[in-house]
């Protein structure tokens, strides 16, 4: 469905699309991309639907690699069921879910990097994610993989010739010493690739961040600034966090799931508060980013040195072990009520290495955003052309897989009776899983998942594919495009 809006852009494309804007309109002579308006008529009664704007983009040179056509008219709910009536009587169809993405695919307008660029663009929340999205989306995963893979088709090739013709004279002797060099280089590529802390992934789903510690020390309270409105409840009373509160925030660009826990106790007879306090510690566990909370006065005033007070206090939440194994950049030591404590009391806090805040007050909040934006740097990284990151699971299995094939190929090498055709399979391999990522190997099931990602609220699901025959004869497409989530940028 569609609601109203100012202007909605009717996209066609395929063969007939030529064909639709012609009966339409009175348009005799075209120019490719250039804008005409003129009257939108239905094509039986010739009754004027609409005054809009009329384009033409002759294929190859479109979004989908087809001829296609945009009508750009008013935006009301009456205009565009009458022009979908009118389309409909010149056999044009509704597009399937991700249809005119899964031609741009099959006409190699795109590959499936680029598509789901794509797709994280248009879902893109926060300024580091549409940075990441637009990198993937402009092909920079397709240039690095695809030049990996170049580097094994020359390789595996070179090492066949050897095994075809190595007993002549023409091949040279250290052909294979060559191809090993270049296959050493790539896995050493591959292993940095993957050695990145799972950044671009972290990215793209956001940081999860867990706010932890005893009740009543302000953790709501910081929630609540975060997340820039009054999402939990803030009282006096230790223990008014009884369960896990999730939310989203944008901090400095960066994409950040926020849950606020409730306060850890120690011993607590009521079950209720148990499970509370079972849910805190499992959601730290699982967590990108830890934010421990403290009680600024209690430290200050509790007689120990603040290394020795930190020591206790993360003994008591039962959480010391879990900080010391995901290392001091995934986690920060956050003091509140900085409005409570006398300047000798401050001054005991000098040398802490913990943001000193008040949330009543919000006095240090800006130091604060600073440090989470630095840890979220060194967590996320900074989308750049230097270091494309992988930002899908399913990107990271293939590489994984890749970077085995290789292992094992290798592995074959070293033994003295291998047959040399055999282990020349394992890099047809790890050549097979680079092709699944971009894909020039392919399945109908990872196509269907991944196209249907740009109408995930769409009700209706199909289960028809569109084969590579089909995308090039007789199927036509209508997509109302004043819809942010379906609309593609065409070319």
């Amino acid at each position: 469905g569609h609601g109203k809006c100012g202007v909605a852009v009717v996209r066609i494309s395929g063969s007939r699309s030529l064909d639709a804007l012609k009966k339409m309109t009175s348009i005799s002579k075209l120019e490719p991309r250039r804008a005409f308006l003129r009257k939108i008529r239905d094509p039986e009664t010739g009754e004027v639907i609409d005054n809009g704007l009329c384009l033409w983009f002759p294929g190859p040179h479109s979004f989908t690699g087809e001829d296609s056509v945009e009508f750009h008219v008013h935006g009301g709910s009456a205009i565009l069921t009458k022009l979908m009536q009118a389309l409909s009587r010149l056999q044009v169809h509704p597009a399937l879910p991700g249809e005119f993405t899964r031609r741009a695919f099959y006409n190699n307008k795109l590959d499936l990097t680029e598509v789901e660029g794509l797709a994280d663009l248009i879902e893109a929340e926060t300024e580091c994610q549409r940075k990441q999205a637009l990198l993937q989306a402009d092909g920079i995963l397709r240039k690095l993989y695809n030049s990996w893979r170049k580097v094994l088709s020359e390789s595996v090739a070179s090492i066949e010739a050897y095994i075809d013709f190595g007993e002549e004279e023409n091949i040279e002797s250290d052909v294979i010493q060559n191809a090993h060099h270049a296959l050493k280089q790539l896995m050493r590529e591959l292993e940095e690739h993957l050695a990145d802390g799972r950044r671009g992934e972290i990215l793209r789903n956001g940081v999860r961040t867990v706010i932890i510690g005893e009740p009543n020390v302000g953790k709501s309270s910081l929630l609540n600034h975060l997340v820039q409105r009054n999402a939990a409840i803030v009282t006096s009373i230790a223990g008014t966090t009884r369960d896990v509160i999730e939310l989203t925030a944008n901090i400095s660009g960066y994409p950040v799931l926020i849950a606020d826990t409730a306060g850890i106790t120690e011993d607590t007879g009521d079950i209720v508060e148990a499970e509370g306090v079972r849910r805190a510690r499992s959601h730290a566990e699982n967590a990108d980013f830890v934010v421990v909370m403290m009680d600024a006065l209690k430290c200050a005033t509790s007689g120990l040195t603040y290394k020795d007070y930190i020591r206790e206090y993360l003994l008591s939440l039962g959480i010391q072990e879990l900080l010391a194994k995901i290392g001091r950049e995934r986690f920060i030591v956050i003091a509140n009520k900085k409005d409570l404590l006398k300047e000798e009391e401050k001054r005991h806090l000098d040398d802490a290495e913990a943001v000193l805040v008040s949330c009543r007050t919000e006095d240090g909040f800006q130091d604060l955003l600073r440090s989470l934006t630095d840890h979220f740097s060194n967590i996320c990284g900074n989308p750049s052309t230097e270091c494309p990151t992988i930002s899908q699971a399913r990107h990271r299995n293939h590489l994984d897989q890749c970077l085995r094939h290789l292992q094992k190929y290798f592995e074959f090498c070293t033994n003295k009776q291998h047959d040399m055709a055999i282990a020349a399979e394992e890099i047809h391999k790890a050549m097979r899983e680079l092709g699944r990522i971009t894909g020039h190997v392919s399945t109908d099931e990872i196509l269907d998942i991944i196209f249907k990602n740009f109408y995930t609220n769409e009700k209706r699901e199909t289960k028809e594919s569109l084969s590579r025959t089909e995308s090039k004869t007789g199927r036509f497409l209508l997509s109302l495009l004043n819809d942010p989530r379906l609309f593609p940028v065409s070319g």
